[in-house]
């Protein structure tokens, strides 16, 4: 069992709903955000909730990345160990190419690449020194295509990663680090609180309860919630770009 579990982008959304399911198995848990108001706002209420568990928190701005390795080396040391990475903070801000929005774009590619390579870099020292550990990786369903919009860059951002994870996971094979790529499907988060008209989309708590049940059997990858995201997200790397384009 992995008992004691890292989680950035903490604060919110995604991560702060993997939080209360880990919390609920009575993991030990490493959060880290912006947001430390927030952080401790969540502590207190796992705290509440799970007493017999630890909590350790950290600011952490993961486009900083020399505090990224300084943040996961301090968290192994207060919990005595990490067992498990999950590479969550991201962000979703974008607009279509040509449009004057260049920062955006770029702020966006940085966060969910680069400073997701600098977490999974973190992640591996301490596996790799422990010759133990599970990275796990938070992608998107929008990563098996091209998308169009706002989602050009996100999506690529995202396909990006998953090729990193998985080229990690070629790198780790047949050792006793695992490496889980997780492609989540439209999932109520702040991320996308004010996108409207959204397919097959399931409220926060939902949608995390089935990346948590997911990441506990560390598969390879996964689509979560597992229907309808299997089965659409094998069409979609099937389908006709102009039929995948109407999906965003």
């Amino acid at each position: 069992m992995r008992k004691n579990i890292l989680i950035t982008g903490a604060s919110s959304g995604l991560g702060a709903g993997m939080a209360r399911e880990f919390a609920a198995m009575g993991r030990n848990l490493a959060l880290c955000a912006r947001r430390t108001d927030r952080l401790e706002t969540l502590r207190d209420e796992l705290l509440a909730q799970n007493p017999d568990i630890r909590i350790s928190i950290g600011a952490l701005d993961v486009n900083d990345h020399d505090a990224v390795f300084e943040t996961f080396r301090a968290f192994e040391a207060d919990l005595g160990g990490i067992d498990r990475v999950v590479v969550n903070a991201g962000m979703g801000k974008g607009q279509p190419l040509g449009t004057g929005y260049f920062y955006a774009n770029k702020q966006t590619a940085e966060t969910n690449f680069v400073s997701a390579l600098a977490q999974m870099e973190a992640a591996m020292e301490l596996f790799r020194a422990a010759n133990s550990g599970h990275v796990v990786v938070i992608s998107s369903i929008s990563a098996f295509r091209g998308m169009p919009r706002n989602l050009t860059t996100y999506a690529a951002s995202k396909a990006g990663v998953a090729a990193l994870a998985e080229g990690l996971r070629a790198d780790v094979m047949d050792t006793p680090i695992e490496v889980t790529t997780i492609y989540p499907g439209y999932i109520r988060s702040e991320i996308n609180e004010k996108v409207k008209k959204v397919p097959f989309i399931v409220d926060t708590a939902t949608g995390c309860r089935a990346m948590v049940r997911a990441i506990e059997k560390e598969p390879a990858e996964a689509s979560v919630p597992s229907w309808p995201w299997t089965p659409l997200g094998a069409a979609m790397k099937r389908l006709p770009l102009r039929i995948v384009a109407r999906m965003a």
